[in-house]
């Protein structure tokens, strides 16, 4: 029996030192934050490539096709307009609305439909996730991209509206690439962390469409920031100018617009910016990697 055991060890002993020397871990086993980074960097073709099939996939049974990604956010500014412009008369306190309006809905959208698309990301491909191996987080951030491309011809559409809406063009306007990347930074790690809750959770998918309402309304999409002041205590007015999609909004309204009212001075709308993106993106990043051995699985 002594020796039984010793010749377990030893033999125990012998294989631990065989993984050690060929680079072998245990199976399904979560990869160091470095190791994951770098091997989701070896997958941007990827990430990439299916974006963009998502993008075509998306469209392919339709009449009009791709389109539908100029009609879509026109359709939607239209509406908004005629209820909160024409029926509310929300445009008091801003000179020109329309731009106004439909910079704040194209900017949202980009962030709503990240979110909501972010959070099956990982329920809706369990067949994929079974199948093959690769890091978790190229899901998530596939539907980023998904849209950000989207954004990218809304953003095309958006320079029209202003335009024809009498706003001048300047060199503001390229600001808008900057903050278009700060914004998809954040979307990023909002999408990966809502990827995670997600496949915890198949309810939040039913909860998510009312959240982002919510936050829609507090965004000052549809109106004008100085109904915060006016209609809410300092305090309340105060957290709520901190909200990063008010944040990205306002940034984009200052790029494209001469006299846009602001909820804060451009340094700080561009600090707060620059520091939500790092902080969503890196949080959201880290969040995803440390449930990457739970996807897929049950």
């Amino acid at each position: 029996m002594a020796h039984t055991t010793v010749a377990g060890a030893e033999s125990g002993s012998t294989q631990a030192q065989l993984a050690a020397r060929y680079g072998l871990g245990a199976a399904g086993a979560r990869p160091s934050l470095a190791t994951y980074t770098r091997t989701l960097w070896s997958y941007r073709h990827f990430i990439l490539a299916y974006s963009t099939a998502r993008v075509t996939s998306s469209f392919s049974k339709t009449q009009l096709g791709q389109l539908w990604q100029v009609l879509t956010p026109l359709s939607n500014a239209a509406v908004y307009y005629l209820i909160f412009g024409l029926i509310l008369q929300q445009t008091r306190g801003v000179e020109n609305f329309i731009p106004y309006l439909c910079t704040g809905l194209f900017l949202f959208s980009f962030t709503s439909g990240s979110a909501l698309a972010g959070t099956t990301s990982i329920t809706s491909n369990l067949g994929l996730i079974r199948a093959m191996h690769f890091p978790r987080a190229c899901l998530p951030l596939a539907h980023t991209f998904t849209q950000l491309q989207n954004a990218l011809t809304a953003m095309v559409v958006l320079g029209a509206i202003v335009l024809i809406s009498g706003e001048p063009l300047t060199l503001k306007w390229l600001l808008i690439v900057p903050i278009l990347a700060l914004l998809a930074v954040f979307n990023a790690g909002l999408t990966m962390l809502l990827a995670r809750l997600g496949a915890r959770s198949t309810d939040l998918k039913q909860v998510m469409p009312f959240v982002m309402r919510a936050w829609m309304y507090a965004s000052g999409v549809l109106y004008s920031v100085d109904l915060f002041r006016a209609h809410l205590p300092g305090w309340a007015a105060q957290i709520l100018e901190f909200n990063p999609l008010l944040v990205y909004i306002e940034l984009g309204r200052y790029s494209l617009m001469e006299s846009a009212p602001l909820a804060s001075s451009p340094v700080e709308l561009w600090l707060l910016g620059v520091g939500w993106a790092l902080v969503m993106g890196i949080g959201g990043f880290i969040f995803f990697w440390r449930g990457e051995k739970e996807y897929g699985r049950g």
